[in-house]
């Protein structure tokens, strides 16, 4: 999320940025709210409990070789229309880069 930051008027140009973690409070955020007033963020967070969204999406894992419950890393850029214009689907140790994802944005945003 941090590494969004220097560009959020650029993205509040493009459109909005919301970030889902597949976690429960519980575990690794169990001081969520403490960890966002030390690590502000432009962008909202959805903390999707119950997997919900990770599972509509299709990116939730049940059971790999890899993990149990929990979700891939992905990045979805989807139209304001619902259309999903591009995806990235992660490893457990990447993720797309900020200047992919950026890109991507800026020609979801051009229509292209």
């Amino acid at each position: 999320m941090a590494q969004f930051e220097p560009y959020k008027n650029e993205i509040a140009t493009l459109g909005t940025l919301v970030f889902v973690a597949a976690e429960r409070r519980g575990r690794k955020f169990r001081n969520a709210v403490a960890h966002f007033r030390k690590h502000r963020s432009s962008f909202a967070y959805l903390l999707d409990e119950d997997r919900k969204v990770t599972k509509a999406y299709g990116v939730y894992e049940r059971l790999t070789l890899e993990s149990i419950n929990i979700a891939k890393p992905a990045t979805f850029i989807v139209a304001q229309d619902g259309r999903l214009r591009w995806l990235h689907l992660g490893t457990r140790t990447e993720r797309a880069s900020v200047p992919e994802v950026l890109e991507e944005f800026k020609g979801a945003a051009q229509g292209r």
